[in-house]
Formats: structure tokens, C-alpha cells, sequence
């Protein structure tokens, strides 16, 4: 494993280890159940949110997931976390069992454009409703992007912040980052119709199948839990009627994000985030190079850097038990004012 420190202070080393705790850490149960789920009513929106018991009087961790994920990407590290804080999960408008935003206007008043902005905007309100204090945030892949954008503009409400594989600016020409290579032609006008039929004609099996063998290095190994998991996921979602479009327009947010410079770039939000930053990163992510995890690591004030071996793009899934260790590691170095 690679443990990196922020240059960001020139007084400070280069490469600090990444503190490991040594908690004793609750069975990861299989077959594997999701946590808890309910609606819940922000300004401007219904949220779907799925809550993981922990002691009352600590800060609450709140979970965004990726393009294309869920609330449920995060059943095994919210357990993991769970005996010293409580979890809340968001399903972002348009994913998991949050139906999109009717076409009006999101808690920041601005028209539904589905950016990032607003996906940040209702992270920030789902915290202001659930969250006990500064929260513990944490995000995969666009929801680590969508985390960043929490933690810069509103610092106040992020106590510690975790980032695995977050969606950092990568403009290779490789579809693969996508949950299916053909998606990348699905969101094309005219073209994107054609596939979209086709897509849709793919099981839910299929689709489960293909998603388990790009985000994790070793799919073989993933529970039969965690396989049922997905496919059960992939049928609710063929009774959604929007679920194709929200996937469209959060890929095409993305892509817009990744394309915006100057002081509104990822890479220029990062520098501005002043909470303690926990970056990790699988060594064999297929989605997001493993090669953004320096930099991104660096220009993080006070990031550091956690590189699983033989580990894909959902570290928290695949990794479940290393995460959690690094994740309460850098907990109690904050704690003890070493971060």
C-alpha cells in the first residue's frame, strides 16, 4: 500500500503514514441486507435515505455515492463504521430510490440543470436535516467530486472528509469509466435512442454482471450477497421511468465538470477544502486512474493518501475492512490534533 502526506505546507514531509486503527470491527453478515431506508422531505425534493445505527451523541458520517450507484453502495462500510457513528446514505436524485427533482427548481433556487452544484446542494441540506454537528463526509467516484464541492463551500458542516476514488478530472478517451461502454454513445441526440433500446433489452443479471467486473478488481471474489444485491437493484430499476435520463444528464455533469477550469475546476475546489482529507484509491481502477491519486492527494491542504493493492474503483465495497481501519485512523488522529 502507498501512503502519501499533502505538500500543500512546505514545513511539513512529504509522505506521512496513514494511520491504521486497530478497533475490533463487526462481521460483515451474508447474505448482506441494506440498511434501513426511508422518504424524507427537503426543500424543493423527496430523498430516499438509508440510516446505519451508531451512538447518538457522536457526529454523524454521511455517504454520497457515484455515478450510477446508490445508498446501498455503502452497506459494508457504514457497518464497519457503525460502532462509532451513525450513517446516513443518500440516493441522489434520479438514482437508488430517489426520483428526480420535478422540473422547478432544486433548495439553491436554480432551475434542474443536474450539475454537480446541485447534487452538492442537496448533500448540503440533507446534513443540515440529519446530520448531529460537522458531519464525517464521505464520497466515491462522482460523489467523492460532489463531496469536495460540500466541503469547500460550506466548511462548516465537515468535520473530516473521505474521498475514495473520487472523480477527479480524466479526460483519457476510455469508455470504460462509464458503468457500460455503450453508455458513452447512450447519451449521444439521435444515436443515444438506438442504444438506449438496446440497452434496455440487456438483463438485470447481465448488467449486474458487467458493472461487478469493471469496478472491482477481483469480481470472482464478491460475495453472493453483494451479486444479488445489484441484480435486485437493476430490476428496480427497469420500472423507473427516469432512471436512463438521470443517468444521462449526471454523465453529461460530470463531463461538464471535468471540463470547467480556472477557479471553478476540481482540482482548484480541492485546494480550497480545509478539512482533514482521507484520499483513497485502488491500485486497478479501471474508472479513474490510480495516476490522479498523488495530485489529488497533494493539492488537498490536508490530504493524505491510501493506495489498496489488487483493489478497484469501490474501494468501500471491495475493501470494506482496510477502509473502515483508515477511515477511523484518521478519526482519531484528528482527535488527537496529529492530522
Amino acid at each position: 500500500m502507498t501512503l502519501l502526506r499533502s505538500a500543500a505546507a512546505p514545513a511539513k514531509p512529504l509522505l506521512t503514514r496513514v494511520p491504521l486503527a486497530t478497533d475490533p470491527l463487526p462481521p460483515i453478515p451474508e447474505p448482506m441486507e441494506p440498511w434501513p431506508g426511508r422518504q424524507v422531505d427537503l426543500p424543493g425534493l423527496r430523498l430516499h435515505i438509508r440510516e446505519t445505527p451508531g451512538p447518538a451523541d457522536a457526529p454523524t458520517t454521511v455517504y454520497v455515492h457515484g455515478l450510477g450507484g446508490s445508498a446501498t453502495n455503502w452497506t459494508e462500510l457504514s457497518g464497519q463504521l457503525s460502532g462509532r457513528s451513525a450513517g446516513i446514505a443518500v440516493d441522489l436524485p434520479g438514482f437508488g430510490r430517489s426520483a428526480p427533482p420535478e422540473r422547478g427548481t432544486l433548495p439553491s433556487g436554480r432551475p434542474v440543470l443536474f450539475g454537480l452544484t446541485d447534487f452538492a446542494d442537496v448533500v448540503v441540506s440533507a446534513i443540515a436535516e440529519f446530520g448531529n454537528g460537522p458531519v464525517h463526509l464521505v464520497g466515491n467516484s462522482m460523489g467523492g467530486a460532489i463531496a469536495l464541492l460540500v466541503a469547500a463551500a460550506r466548511p462548516e458542516l465537515v468535520r473530516t472528509l473521505t474521498l475514495v476514488s473520487p472523480a477527479m478530472p480524466d479526460l483519457r478517451p476510455n469508455p470504460r469509466r462509464l458503468s457500460d461502454p455503450r453508455i458513452a454513445v447512450a447519451v449521444i441526440p439521435v444515436l443515444g435512442r438506438r442504444m438506449r433500446r438496446a440497452l434496455s433489452q440487456v438483463t438485470p443479471a447481465e448488467q449486474a454482471d458487467q458493472l461487478l467486473r469493471l469496478c472491482f478488481a477481483e469480481p470472482a471474489r464478491v460475495s453472493p450477497g453483494r451479486v444479488a444485491l445489484a441484480v435486485g437493484e437493476y430490476e428496480e430499476r427497469l420500472a423507473m421511468p427516469w432512471a436512463g435520463r438521470s443517468l444521462s444528464d449526471a454523465t453529461n455533469a460530470l463531463f461538464r465538470a471535468w471540463l470547467t477550469g480556472g477557479d471553478r475546476s476540481l482540482w482548484a475546489v480541492a485546494a480550497r477544502v480545509a478539512a482533514p482529507t482521507l484520499v483513497v484509491w485502488g491500485d486497478r481502477d479501471k474508472l479513474v486512474t490510480v495516476r490522479k491519486a498523488p495530485r489529488t492527494a497533494q493539492v488537498l491542504p490536508r490530504g493524505r493518501l491510501l493506495v489498496l493493492p489488487r483493489t478497484g474503483h469501490v474501494a468501500q465495497m471491495e475493501r470494506p475492512v482496510s477502509v473502515a481501519r483508515a477511515v477511523l485512523g484518521m478519526w482519531d488522529a484528528v482527535a488527537a490534533d496529529e492530522w
